[in-house]
């Protein structure tokens, strides 16, 4: 028995980490660079608290360590629904709901409606003058929204593992930023207002959806002219030593993606924003700036 669980343990863990959502650095980049987009009624009160922002883009990723239910919130796999599934996709999640079973929404993922609950809790927060509230629904919703945004949260083959591509989650949207992003430009358009924020998930996804087979497709036309003893590198990480996908091999597959990454982390910026900026106007403007000296708890 206790094998057993061990083994589940470990699995779960495994799960977690193919699922790790655009590595650490580019969540806190991602939510930090959002701030810059908010116009002037907003800017102030989230540039006063703009560490918070960032040290809690990754709150919602650590939650899957604790809690189960976190982790189909993070991806949604839309091919599960067809070979044209946001064609057909219930988008109101009773309509959903009524079409497949609990197993099957939960197994393959819930990241679009998601976005619309965080959405509107956001709201409320800003209905509320709740300070704390505001910054971690703020924090949470720039989260989920990336995660929309990265190809491979939206169809089955979400790390290759069905094409013999293990890793390549990892590769995309970890390491790739983190050896490329201090190099990108972002300049972030001014937010814009949702009106549907589901049906602006649904359009995220989608387009996501629409770029996952060029991440698989370049992938294995690197792996056949590239030297197999150049694909990994050992670095150091910490104490220790880990295997790492090499700088000329990631060099050679962001170059095959021309700047794929870099588009998808600027529009993730830009939609947080958007999201962030709707879901204030949807709460009637309440006066952030009265909101500013008052401190938002840590943890």
């Amino acid at each position: 028995m206790g094998m057993k669980k061990a083994t589940l343990s470990a699995v779960a863990l495994l799960s977690l980490f193919i699922l790790s959502s655009w590595g650490y650095n580019a969540h806190h980049r991602i939510n930090r660079m959002a701030v810059y987009a908010l116009p002037k009624g907003m800017f102030a009160f989230y540039k006063a608290n703009i560490d918070f922002i960032t040290e809690h883009a990754i709150t919602a990723d650590k939650r899957r360590y604790v809690d189960s239910a976190e982790i189909p919130r993070h991806f949604f796999n839309a091919d599960r629904y067809g070979k044209a599934p946001f064609k057909t996709i219930p988008r109101k999640w009773k309509d959903f709901n009524k079409r497949y079973t609990r197993d099957t929404m939960l197994k393959h993922g819930t990241l679009p409606w998601t976005i619309q609950q965080r959405y509107y809790w956001l709201v409320k927060a800003f209905k509320e003058h709740d300070t704390t509230s505001i910054l971690r629904n703020s924090a949470d919703l720039a989260h989920y929204v990336a995660d929309a945004h990265v190809p491979l949260h939206t169809v089955l083959n979400h790390d290759g593992q069905l094409t013999g591509q293990d890793g390549i989650h990892g590769l995309w949207e970890s390491r790739l930023p983190e050896l490329f992003a201090d190099r990108y430009r972002y300049p972030i358009k001014k937010a814009k207002y949702i009106n549907n924020p589901l049906t602006q998930a649904f359009v995220i996804c989608q387009r996501s959806f629409g770029k996952a087979d060029s991440v698989l497709r370049l992938e294995r036309l690197l792996n056949k002219r590239f030297p197999a003893d150049k694909k990994y590198t050992m670095e150091k990480r910490g104490q220790r030593k880990v295997k790492v996908y090499s700088p000329e091999y990631c060099r050679a597959y962001h170059s095959l993606l021309k700047g794929m990454v870099e588009r998808q982390m600027r529009s993730a910026m830009y939609e947080a924003a958007s999201y962030w900026f709707s879901a204030w106007v949807d709460a009637g403007q309440p006066d952030l700036n009265k909101l500013i000296k008052t401190s938002a708890t840590k943890n």
